[in-house]
């Protein structure tokens, strides 16, 4: 008997070769694959087709394709049997293929049939079969170029094949998507073109003049007709042919008063070419000799400056200001803006008799500027411009200043004594100068026998002395003169000859002084000129010379005595361009002249061993010089005062202006920060703080009758005038003080100006009228009035019981209005009699109603103290009688506290402002503030009332 085991052998045994009998075949596939897959996606098209073949087939299981499987490491792909019985198979991805990451992939791939059962046990798998697979792109990147911008210089008047390439790239792995095939010019109306490569070409020749910089937007597409996201700017700037100059300089520069030293040309450069220069001197001119006198300098009087400079005193204006006591100006034709006077040959002007001495001694100076030019047909005619000659009789020349065929003369003629010798006589001095038509400052220094002469603050010599006798002895007048010679002798009647044409200004004389060279300089110095800033960063490549420069390796400057013509010269072009960079323009004046300067800047090249150098063309600019703000100059004060006449008749007299205050200040337009206040409402001038500057006079004139100097006069002790740059002259028409100085000073002085009067008999009050200029009546002040009473004591009860009752704060309330007590007092016809009758009849008036009030108040009041009724016994009187006595000279007798009254008056004062009434309330803001000056001077003239000072401006009259 078989045991089971055994039996189970055998039918393993059996089936095994039953199994090995049905699947007796591998499957079959073919042996390569080319497949494509198309990025993003997971489908591939494999060419062949995937199918596994099996000779096994029908047989079920032996005959069919279980699966494909892929060798190959982290292949993103998978294949599957889509029908075991065909043995058609599928290669699909496993995941979104990028063919940006990888392009191909190449791997093995077997089939499997299922094996001879459903368990799939001993299946067969096929040969090795190949597949490689390529990823196809999709157009997903759009070109984009690889600068941020491109950027191109051209010259002018050139065609080019290439002005600059654009390259663009695309980020797709194809061929089809990655190349850029075209380039387009998007911006139109331009002269360029661009090719498939990104040539950009222009089309037609550019002009600088026409335009210098080219902005174009160029685009780019892919062989797939993708555009750029982002265009790209490409700048194309046209430089103009090469022409030997200056470059990058303005023509307008701009300067604002105050604006201290700005650079003229902060970025200029020289542009050779190339040329082979070996050396370069630029002149940089500053040309102002149409503004006043040559420059900008200080439009201050003769007087003034010579004080300003420290001159020596004693210089007398043969040519000053015409007025009541200079009046020998008043018919010559003059600019009243620089006090010029111009002389066209039929003008000429006497001097009167003792202004200059008779004896100008060995020493003594002549100054003046002079603008004189060729005059045609009178070459052989003296052109007289000061002389001193016979009166009558006789035509001798005594000393002269003239000017004969360009030349400037000086005569000389000693007059005769012991030593009957010829002697030095005439000075010529032969300068160009003297025709340019420009304005110079000329100084003639007699230290006879040597004269010297400054022209421009350079000494020139006389190139020809010629000798002459002295003059004899005569008893004949002589006459001096201006702009002509008088011609008192040899003619029938005396007349002016040897008539000038031209210009003059400033013309003075010293007697028995010579001017210094530091003088000199001062008084012809001009305010504005070239500078050279920070030349200590130049280092050492730069350096000064005075006059002509030594030839050197490095680069030098110098200026001309007045800084309007500045030279600079060397071999290194990059330190003559930096030196250059560095010229400014500067004006010290606080007030300068406004309008242009003009520049001009020229420039001469050495080549190395050129016959032909290059040519640099000159510049031509210029400084626009912005007028200043102009100061409005206001004096105030107390304007009314009166004094008993025995203070008028005291050795040192009144003080006239005590309180006197000189103010300075300039408006602005003020701009709102809101646009549309703007448009919506106008803008208000705003005053600023207070300015300081200078003054150069103030007049104290007399209104009506001049002073009798038999009886009053105006004084100032000449010690105020110590440590000031400032002089005074007195005359019956008034005082005037005059020089170079500050405001405070000025103020200090005017408040120690008093006025005496030791026969006040006939004077009942004086008036007078205060003015101060700046820059020589450019800017002046208003006009501030003062009236001066005097108390006489026939008045003398009535004026102090007006201020007795003006004083009353508690009664009636005082508004001060100073332009209106002032349009009373000047408008008025009134004599000063009148006046007084008026003023005593309107204090009766307010006297009665004073009365009332106190009446009204005293029976509020009547249960009141006796001891507090006694504090106000200022205001007690007999009503019964209406009797007044007052002495206007004693004080208040009784033995009271300073302290004690003065608060009492703030007492009194603070009830005043309380009873302000409600129609005064409802008046503008500008009359409360009016009002509240006028209660202040109120105020202040309730304490002054020991010094009888009164304001009748508060007196309705």
């Amino acid at each position: 008997m078989w045991r089971c085991w055994e039996w189970a052998l055998l039918w393993l045994g059996v089936g095994s070769l039953l199994a090995l009998k049905v699947n007796k075949h591998k499957p079959w596939i073919e042996t390569s694959y080319h497949g494509v897959i198309t990025e993003n996606n997971d489908t591939v098209i494999l060419d062949p087709p995937l199918v596994a073949l099996d000779k096994d087939a029908p047989v079920p299981y032996a005959g069919e394709i279980c699966a494909f499987k892929i060798h190959g490491q982290e292949m993103p792909f998978e294949a599957v049997v889509l029908n075991k019985t065909s043995g058609e198979g599928r290669l699909r991805a496993r995941s979104p293929i990028d063919c940006e990451l990888q392009k191909e992939y190449t791997f093995i791939i077997q089939a499997y049939d299922c094996g001879a059962g459903p368990s799939g046990t001993n299946w067969k798998k096929s040969h090795k079969a190949v597949v490689h697979i390529q990823v196809k792109d999709v157009n997903e990147f759009a070109p984009t170029f690889k600068e941020r911008s491109y950027k191109a210089t051209v010259t002018e008047g050139k065609i080019y094949d290439s002005v600059l390439q654009v390259e663009a790239m695309d980020e797709d792995c194809s061929p089809q998507y990655s190349q850029i095939c075209n380039y387009e010019i998007v911006t139109t109306n331009v002269p360029f073109a661009i090719d498939r490569n990104g040539n950009i070409r222009n089309t037609e020749k550019l002009s600088y003049d026409k335009q210098h910089l080219y902005e174009v937007m160029v685009t780019a597409f892919d062989c797939g007709q993708k555009r750029a996201t982002e265009d790209v700017l490409v700048r194309v700037e046209v430089k103009p042919v090469c022409k030997p100059g200056w470059q990058d300089w303005n023509k307008r520069i701009e300067y604002k008063p105050g604006s201290g030293s700005i650079p003229l040309f902060p970025s200029i450069h020289l542009e050779t070419c190339d040329g082979p220069v070996s050396s370069i001197q630029t002149t940089i001119e500053l040309q102002t000799n149409y503004i006043g006198k040559g420059c900008d300098r200080e439009t201050y009087s003769e007087k003034s400056l010579q004080k300003l400079c420290g001159a020596s005193s004693g210089v007398i204006d043969l040519l000053p200001t015409p007025s009541a006591a200079t009046n020998w100006t008043a018919g010559l034709l003059i600019d009243s803006n620089d006090m010029i006077f111009k002389f066209d040959g039929k003008q000429g002007a006497k001097i009167p008799d003792g202004i200059v001495p008779k004896n100008l001694t060995d020493q003594f100076t002549i100054t003046m500027w002079m603008k004189h030019g060729p005059s045609p047909g009178l070459r052989a005619e003296k052109e007289t411009i000061l002389c001193n000659s016979d009166k009558t009789e006789m035509n001798r020349h005594h000393y002269a200043l003239y000017v004969h065929n360009c030349r400037l003369v000086f005569l000389l003629r000693k007059d005769f004594d012991q030593a009957d010798t010829f002697r030095p006589a005439e000075f010529h001095w032969k300068l160009d100068q003297i025709c340019d038509k420009e304005w110079h400052y000329y100084i003639v220094n007699i230290e006879f026998p040597v004269v010297t002469l400054y022209m421009d603050g350079t000494t020139y010599e006389p190139y020809l002395v010629t000798n002459d006798w002295p003059i004899h002895p005569s008893h004949i007048a002589m006459q001096l003169t201006v702009g002509a010679c008088w011609q008192g002798g040899e003619v029938t009647k005396p007349r002016f000859a040897q008539y000038f044409h031209g210009s003059l200004a400033s013309l003075t004389i010293r007697p028995g002084k010579i001017e210094s060279q530091k003088v000199i300089s001062c008084l012809q110095a001009c305010k504005e000129g070239l500078d050279i800033n920070s030349l200590e960063s130049l280092g050492q490549g730069i350096k000064q010379c005075m006059g002509v420069c030594p030839h050197t390796n490095r680069t030098k400057y110098h200026f001309n005595p007045s800084q309007s013509v500045l030279v600079i010269e060397g071999d290194d072009i990059e330190n003559i361009n930096q030196a250059l960079r560095k010229v400014s323009y500067i004006n010290s004046r606080q007030f300068p002249t406004s309008g242009i300067r003009r520049l001009k800047v020229s420039s001469r090249v050495q080549c190395f061993g050129e016959d032909v150098c290059i040519s640099i063309p000159d510049i031509d600019a210029y400084v626009m010089v912005f007028q200043a703000k102009e100061p409005k100059i206001t004096i105030s004060g107390m304007d009314h005062f009166a004094r008993p006449a025995s203070e008028f008749e005291h050795e040192k007299g009144v003080t006239l202006l005590p309180d006197i205050r000189i103010v300075s200040t300039v408006t602005k337009m003020e701009h709102p920060p809101d646009l549309k206040e703007t448009m919506d409402r106008v803008h208000k001038p705003v005053l600023l703080e207070e300015m300081h500057h200078n003054l150069d006079f103030c007049d104290i004139l007399v209104i009506g009758d001049e002073l009798n100097p038999k009886q009053e006069c105006l004084e100032l002790d000449r010690k105020e005038l110590q440590g000031k740059h400032l002089d005074a002259t007195n005359s019956t028409a008034g005082y005037s003080i005059y020089g170079v100085d500050t405001m405070k000073n000025y103020e200090q002085v005017l408040q120690h100006v008093h006025y005496r009067n030791w026969h006040t008999s006939s004077f009942f009050d004086r008036k007078f009228r205060i003015k101060c200029s700046e820059l020589n009546g450019r800017y002046t002040s208003n006009e501030f009035n003062l009236e001066v009473n005097i108390l006489h004591s026939s008045n003398t009860n009535i004026m102090e019981y007006v201020n007795h009752m003006v004083i009353q704060p508690q009664f009636i309330q005082s508004i001060h209005h100073p332009e209106e007590s002032i349009n009373n007092i000047h408008g008025s016809a009134l004599p000063s009699v009148a006046t007084i009758v008026i003023v005593t009849c309107v204090s009766i008036l307010v006297f009665i109603i004073v009365l009332g009030i106190y009446r009204i108040r005293t029976a509020f009041h009547h249960g009141t103290k006796e001891n507090e009724s006694s504090k106000e016994n200022e205001m007690d009187w007999d009503d019964s009688a209406l009797t007044i006595t007052v002495n206007p000279m004693e004080k208040h007798e009784e033995p009271r506290n300073v302290e004690e009254d003065s608060e009492e008056e703030e007492e009194e004062l603070e009830d005043e402002e309380e009873d302000t009434t409600s129609a005064e309330s409802d008046e503008s803001d500008e009359e409360e503030e009016e009002e509240t000056i006028g209660n202040k001077e109120s105020k202040r003239n309730v304490i002054r009332q020991d010094q009888l000072e009164w304001d009748d401006s508060t007196l309705p009259y």
